[in-house]
């Protein structure tokens, strides 16, 4: 098996049509991504439902960054408890064949861009399940200006919570370093809790949890939020002025209320709605009210139609950065304890 590879990733994603990085994972546009900043998740969410796609959300995380919502493209990578004769292989593969440096967390930082958001199953690992801490977290806010989504645990806090240019979804917290994992996809497939992620999927963190949206389907969940958003900016303004009541405003509108809202958005649009078109806003996806048929989700408002070649003396612990001769400024455990970047 290789890591990272481009002609397993363009087999994997499909149905994308639209650009490409050179390992072959999706590249949604830099607009969808700054758009999607202010998609609401149940407004993206309720489109890939209706598509089939059921098993793209998952919520119950910690958060380093209060509510700042995450959004980029995914890198994914997939940790399994370590077993011995497949660690060693897989570590020597890696190192050897594709000159990759370090412990495997490394592998998956390295390949990190401009916009992505590094996405990790680390089975919900969190005692010696530590992907990141705070020099490799400080990596991923570099490269990526985003962030990184991790079923498992981080260390090094309190130095994350300093790092402004970034979000961390995390499963919690614990001071032991990475140990006894072993890397076994790098943009593969992979499961996040109930979730499953794809290279380059469009992560969207938020309050609510993490959804995980398919690249060929992004547009259309920033297309259905704006659509919705418009309406409700309509509808929120007509109620306060007493001109149709909450039942009206959340059902599907009558032809009347339609052509009020085509005549109000001629002076009343705001700038970020202003490229929609007049079809792309009155004939929109239906919005969760009309899914309850489906699964009886009301809208609010509704009515929108561990180890490494260089730690084997040491026990095979691998620090943060995964080798043992990783040092701090204090001076060097004589115990064979590894680093705790």
């Amino acid at each position: 098996m290789k890591f990272d590879n481009n002609s397993d990733i363009i087999q994997l994603t499909p149905k994308w049509e639209g650009d490409r990085f050179d390992n072959g994972r999706p590249k949604v546009s830099d607009d969808i991504l700054n758009r999607m900043e202010k998609v609401a998740t149940e407004e993206a969410w309720s489109i890939l439902w209706e598509k089939g796609y059921k098993f793209q959300f998952q919520g119950d995380w910690l958060k380093t960054h209060g509510n700042k919502v995450l959004v980029g493209r995914a890198v994914t990578a997939t940790m399994v408890p370590s077993r011995p004769d497949l660690h060693d292989s897989l570590l020597e593969y890696g190192q050897n064949e594709e000159n990759r440096i370090g412990f495997f967390n490394s592998w998956v930082i390295e390949t990190l861009q401009t916009d992505d958001v590094m996405v990790v199953d680390m089975f919900g690992k969190i005692f010696e399940g530590t992907f990141c801490g705070g020099n490799l977290s400080s990596t991923v806010a570099t490269r990526t200006k985003r962030g990184q989504v991790i079923y498992g645990g981080i260390r090094d806090l309190q130095q994350i919570m300093k790092m402004d240019n970034m979000q961390t979804f995390y499963k919690g917290c614990d001071p032991t370093p990475i140990r006894d994992v072993t890397l076994v996809g790098l943009n593969t497939p992979c499961r996040i809790g109930q979730a499953i992620c794809m290279p380059g999927d469009v992560v969207l963190g938020t309050a609510s949890g993490v959804l995980f949206i398919p690249p060929h389907l992004a547009e259309d969940c920033v297309l259905h939020a704006e659509k919705t958003q418009l309406r409700e900016i309509f509808g929120f303004q007509r109620i306060r002025e007493g001109i149709y009541t909450s039942a009206e405003m959340d059902t599907k509108w009558t032809d009347k209320i339609e052509t009020d809202f085509a005549d109000w958005r001629v002076d009343n649009t705001p700038v970020d709605f202003q490229h929609l078109t007049s079809d792309q806003s009155t004939s929109i996806e239906p919005k969760d009210d009309e899914l309850e048929e489906i699964d009886h989700q009301p809208s609010e408002l509704g009515s929108a139609d561990t180890t490494t070649d260089e730690s084997e003396e040491a026990d095979r612990q691998p620090s943060e950065l995964g080798s043992a001769d990783t040092t701090t400024d204090e001076s060097e455990d004589t115990s064979d304890q590894l680093s705790l970047l």
